[in-house]
């Protein structure tokens, strides 16, 4: 479609000879033309006019179509465009980030699938990756990529475009969809890889969910068409044109006039790819409102450590997009991300999921879980078929009504028989199996009284698994699949697995107190919820001036508990390193504390079992110091590289600058725990364990508010 003159009839490029109509909804045509020029559009034997608006724009509504084609769309004006090979089906949006942008040939057998793929009812759609301060009114002009034009799917036309063509995913839906239904199906490809959600969401999404309203105010204030925006605009004037009189008059004395305000950075437009609303603004806003069925969504490792809030960012996605289509009964079916050895510990990841799953609550969702086909080493799994097809189950079952099987088993009950749980699942599809034929796996309980989680006899007894474990006399809770390596097999009779879940209350134990016998002959001299980590440190327990005989050992007790309430933790203790008291805790500038120093005969207890534990251990070594620093192994630890933060690091200049408290044990190649960078209080660094990616002694994690507890203990044992 070639635009003739600036004032011609024109259309957005979603709509472009060989696209797909969305059957049973009023169709939707919008454009631009003269101000005052008369339009028609033209679907079939039905016929719609209106008038471009002052501004030049014009939209008009058709009736809902059957399904079938090709046919002709005539647009007219002072000129005419005719869109050709139309054909009317079923439209979906897919999109997410890089496990949805995955080409077909990058998927499986992708050379075999691109060959076969030559299906002629189903066209195809890829939007131009760009990211957009505002929403914009169109789309980009198609490119080279074969981006920005609707396509019939042929082996050409799924093979073009960035690493290895159309979505895998998406197209293995559609395709799906086409054989089932046989109707045609249209196809929207807007991905980017490695994107969060909250770029892909407008602001009405924000606007929708209350635990995000901090959020939304931030977007509102970036907004140059808010009320908030322009009130806090003209403050700034206010405030601008009192600075120039206050400088003119300082410039008439011959003295410095006041430092000029600066502008707030909270009023600049999004300026990033990952900033809230960028990639809608870009991608998604030029598309809607077109008739769509629904959507399709695959996204999640971007977000992964944020526990339960991705419920709430879901939420806002899919009420959002809804919004803006006008059209509050659209389909949105996601993927729950995979099994995979992600930057964080490995339980955490069972919150994410959890997160995920809750997203259901929204009416018109649903999610898949693919346990059965990830790839522990690779974020991307191959295997996009199966995707595809777990997630046309949904659409197929509750769009268009077809009796096919579209969940794993999920929970519905927990009670207790003795030292047994009974789990009961819904959606078993003719009984509940183990997939592989082998004993059921990742099933996990907890005592009432004692330890932590343990592993647990798993047996089937028609709808329900019978859970129990040696030692464990009164389980009060359960988990399943509560980690990042967790590949359950779990599976109802259709064969579709069941996703991670808990139940029950894990109850808090005094982790100190029950796995820490040698803490009894210490005395806990200073305590500090880290949540209120800031520049001049003030403890909640500060019981240094009651240890008047001096101390010939120091422990340290770091405890993290999740969003979803699993605690993990840490203890070390060493010989003392110093005989002041005032240098064993954060060591802030005030503290005077800055050592760099190997420490003997530590005691290591913690309930992860990656931290490697014992007594008398010769490797330790601590990082204390209210300074900035560097990678490189300014003391010589050994094993220590000079290259990453680790456990050899060197401090620098200013003095006054990050912070670091670590201990390690660099015999064992790991860190111990880690608070860093405290002057920055819910962005801090806190960890156990070395961080499984990135830095392994936590610096620029910046993860401190992702735990919902974290607490840090200082004893000493008195001589």
């Amino acid at each position: 479609m070639a635009l003739q003159a600036q004032a011609a009839v024109r259309l957005p490029k979603i709509f472009g000879s060989h696209m797909v109509l969305q059957q049973g909804k009023p169709l939707i045509f919008w454009g631009w033309a003269d101000s005052g020029e008369s339009v028609s559009v033209t679907v079939g034997s039905d016929t719609r006019q209106t008038t471009a608006s002052d501004k030049g724009e014009w939209k008009v509504v058709l009736p809902a179509q059957k399904a079938g084609g090709p046919i002709t769309v005539r647009v007219a004006g002072s000129n005419t465009v005719l869109l050709e090979d139309v054909l009317v089906g079923e439209v979906w949006l897919a999109s997410g980030q890089s496990n949805m942008e995955m080409g077909i040939g990058a998927c499986r057998n992708g050379k075999e699938e691109i060959a076969a793929a030559s299906h002629p009812q189903i066209r195809l759609f890829m939007v131009a990756n760009r990211w957009k301060s505002e929403p914009q009114a169109d789309l980009e002009e198609s490119n080279s990529k074969g981006e920005g034009l609707w396509k019939v799917c042929s082996p050409e036309t799924v093979a073009e475009g960035g690493w290895s063509g159309f979505s895998g995913a998406a197209y293995y839906f559609g395709r799906e969809l086409q054989q089932k239904l046989g109707v045609p199906v249209g196809l929207i490809d807007a991905t980017w890889g490695g994107t969060r959600i909250e770029s892909w969401t407008p602001p009405e999404g924000f606007a929708s969910v209350p635990a995000l309203e901090a959020e939304y105010a931030k977007v509102q204030l970036a907004d140059a068409r808010t009320p908030s925006h322009r009130e806090k605009l003209q403050l700034v004037l206010r405030q601008t044109e009192e600075w120039l009189g206050a400088a003119r008059q300082a410039l008439s004395d011959r003295r410095f006039p006041p430092a000029m305000p600066a502008y707030p950075q909270e009023l600049l437009p999004p300026g990033q790819l990952q900033a809230a609303t960028a990639l809608y603004n870009g991608m998604i806003h030029p598309v809607q409102p077109l008739a769509v069925r629904g959507f399709i969504w695959y996204q999640g490792e971007a977000n992964a450590s944020e526990g339960a809030l991705y419920t709430e960012r879901m939420k806002a996605l899919v009420q959002g997009w809804r919004k803006v289509w006008g059209d509050s009964d659209l389909a949105f079916y996601y993927v729950q991300i995979a099994p995979y050895t992600y930057g964080m510990s490995g339980e955490r990841i069972g919150e994410f999921w959890e997160a995920q799953a809750r997203a259901q609550e929204v009416p018109d969702t649903g999610m898949v879980v693919i346990n059965d086909i990830g790839d522990l080493k690779d974020i991307h799994p191959v295997n996009k078929q199966d995707v595809g097809r777990r997630l046309a189950a949904w659409a197929l079952a509750k769009q268009y009504g077809k009796s096919v099987v579209y969940s794993g088993p999920t929970f519905k009950s927990m009670k207790t028989e003795g030292n047994i749980l009974r789990v009961t699942f819904d959606n078993t599809a003719g009984g509940l199996k183990a997939r592989d034929n082998k004993r059921l796996t990742w099933f996990e309980v907890i005592d009432a009284d004692e330890g932590g989680f343990v592993k647990a006899e798993a047996r089937i007894e028609g709808d329900s698994v019978l859970l129990s474990a040696p030692g464990v006399k009164k389980p009060v809770a359960m988990r399943f699949a509560w980690h990042m390596s967790a590949e359950p097999n779990l599976a109802n009779g259709a064969g579709l697995p069941a996703g991670a879940f808990r139940a029950g209350e894990a109850p808090r134990r005094d982790w100190l107190g029950m796995h820490v016998p040698e803490a009894a002959g210490y005395k806990t001299v200073l305590e500090l919820d880290l949540a209120k980590l800031q520049r001049e440190v003030v403890y909640d327990r500060d019981d240094r001036a009651k240890v008047a005989s001096g101390f010939d050992r120091i422990a340290y007790f770091v405890e993290l508990q999740d969003q979803g309430g699993e605690s993990r933790f840490v203890y070390v203790s060493m010989d003392a390193f110093t005989d002041s008291l005032d240098k064993i805790g954060i060591p802030t500038v005030a503290s005077g504390a800055r050592f760099q120093t190997k420490v003997s005969r530590m005691n290591v207890f913690s309930n992860l079992r990656d931290i490697v534990t014992g007594t008398n251990l010769s490797g330790g070594n601590i990082e204390f110091w209210p300074d900035n620093y560097g990678a490189a192994n300014g003391a010589g630890i050994p094993n220590a590289s000079g290259e990453t933060f680790d456990f050899g690091d060197k401090p620098s200049n200013p003095r006054d600058g990050y912070g670091s408290m670590q201990v390690h044990n660099h015999q064992a190649r790991q860190t111990l725990f880690a608070i860093n960078h405290w002057v920055d209080g819910a962005k801090a660094d806190v960890g156990i364990g070395s961080q499984p990616k990135g830095n392994a002694d936590w610096t620029f994690a910046a993860n401190a508010s992702n735990w919902a507890v974290k607490r840090l203990r200082v004893l000493v044992r008195p001589k």
